[in-house]
């Protein structure tokens, strides 16, 4: 990815890339903080488009590259998301919690097991089972609750990071496969939800990413980008003003 390439955050909430150049998240207020990390509301560094993830306002192509961590676990739909990231952006990386690691200790908010089939190395898929309940196992996790060791558990598997995600790189399309129906009244439960809690670990890694980017963030704030060069041509403006650190809802401008 080259220096000039536009990069978009799909689900930046109060977290967004420091690469990103412009940002979706479509919960944005304190409404739906549990979404995010507790925070009140999305963070506006850049400009933020207010919309729904399989269904974005971005014309096709729009991006060289496209980030969507730690979202296609909280949509009702990940199968038109990864349409719509295969529609938008050229290549990308998807993060979503692993199953295995989640079916011991897991968020409310999230709304499905995530496996990655690597049965065709070139071409892993990435597959989505539908939840129906916030646990695993009703009894153990009561066992959790009751014993107070859930902070514990979650810290221990947070030691090896890598084995609690999945993280997919890919170019040119999202091979995703969902299985299962979700239950209504759960997902709805979900999106209200208690979210993730920021720890002292993700405060730290923010701060050393932030003073390693540093220079090339520097670089990239001169960047003029327009409305209409984002867009969809159905939703051009006339005035095609440059986009700013601000929230866009493409039916409101």
């Amino acid at each position: 990815m080259g220096d000039g390439d536009l990069v978009l955050d799909v689900g930046s909430g109060d977290k967004p890339s420091w690469r990103a150049d412009v940002l979706l998240d479509r919960y944005v207020d304190s409404a739906f903080a549990g979404q995010r990390s507790g925070r009140d509301s999305a963070r506006v560094s850049r400009p933020l488009f207010d919309a729904d993830a399989a269904d974005m306002p971005f014309a096709d192509g729009a991006f060289a590259y496209a980030i969507c961590s730690n979202l296609l676990e909280h949509v009702t739909d990940p199968v038109g998301v990864a349409a719509e990231l295969t529609r938008v952006a050229r290549a990308g990386y998807i993060e979503v919690p692993e199953a295995a690691s989640a079916k011991i200790v897991d968020f409310p908010s999230h709304l499905w097991w995530c496996r990655l089939d690597e049965t065709d190395p070139d071409a892993p898929t990435l597959v989505m089972t539908a939840k129906n309940a916030p646990y695993f196992d009703a009894e153990i996790d009561a066992y959790i609750e009751r014993a107070g060791v859930r902070r514990a558990l979650d810290d221990v598997l947070n030691s090896k990071f890598d084995h609690r995600v999945i993280q997919l790189h890919w170019t040119d399309a999202v091979r995703l496969r969902a299985e299962g129906e979700l239950d209504p009244e759960f997902a709805a439960a979900a999106l209200v939800a208690p979210g993730h809690q920021r720890t002292w670990e993700t405060v730290a890694v923010q701060w050393v990413t932030s003073v390693m980017t540093a220079r090339t963030r520097r670089r990239r704030r001169g960047l003029r980008l327009r409305y209409n060069d984002v867009v969809k041509p159905a939703l051009h403006r006339p005035d095609n003003p440059v986009l700013e650190a601000r929230i866009y809802r493409a039916d409101a401008q």
